[in-house]
């Protein structure tokens, strides 16, 4: 289903869709300052936890720092995801970002978990 049939289902016209694509396409700065990051699930059809997870996977996906893992790991903590839902996140991406970007991320987020990753695999008996 397309994205316009859905906001047309939805009673909306497509018309707030469009506009927040065309303030995308031109890189609008206002449209990051009204509530991009954390605070989206104020501003968006997606509730906080869903968008901070997806801040992981596109974290992940996208190659970010060691930092910026551990930043979108803590923020979607702060939002309510466990580490279960951020641990699956990995996995539900591998198809996509690969494998071996995910086992890139993985300890930049265990870190943001609190879970020394690069501690646990020297442990070989113990995982």
């Amino acid at each position: 289903m397309s994205t316009y049939a859905h906001a047309s289902e939805a009673g909306d016209s497509g018309g707030e869709i469009r506009g927040t694509l065309r303030r995308l396409a031109i890189f609008n700065e206002g449209l990051v300052e009204a509530g991009f990051g954390p605070a989206l699930g104020q501003t968006s059809a997606l509730d906080a936890k869903t968008a901070a997870l997806l801040m992981v996977a596109a974290s992940v996906a996208t190659g970010s720092s060691e930092v910026c893992l551990q930043r979108s790991t803590g923020c979607a903590l702060a939002a309510g995801a466990t580490k279960d839902e951020i641990a699956d996140v990995l996995l539900a991406i591998i198809p996509v970002a690969g494998l071996g970007r995910v086992v890139s991320a993985a300890p930049g987020v265990g870190t943001g978990l609190e879970y020394d990753v690069e501690s646990a695999l020297e442990e070989p008996n113990d995982h």
